[in-house]
């Protein structure tokens, strides 16, 4: 496991150096009374869960949008809309 220390504002980006391509970004939105808010920028097409649900989801106890009580995944921001 990689352990990294990012203030407000910063990021970590995941990719591959020799496409110079990012799949994905993460970004500390707000650090408030022991909570962390992220923000993730990656394509579209990239699902993101919580761990919780993805557990769900290849268990078989979901269907990849949600777990049938409104909770669905992460809104992305597209690529092209990053800063």
């Amino acid at each position: 496991m990689l352990v990294l220390t990012r203030k407000s504002r910063e990021s970590v980006v995941i990719g591959r150096p020799e496409d110079l391509e990012v799949i994905l970004e993460i970004t500390i939105l707000e650090i408030e009374g022991g909570r962390v808010r992220l923000g993730f920028a990656a394509d579209a097409k990239m699902p993101i869960h919580r761990r919780e649900v993805w557990e769900r989801i290849c268990n078989g106890n979901g269907n990849g949008n949600g777990n049938g009580h409104g909770e669905v995944a992460a809104t992305l921001v597209p690529q092209s809309s990053r800063t």
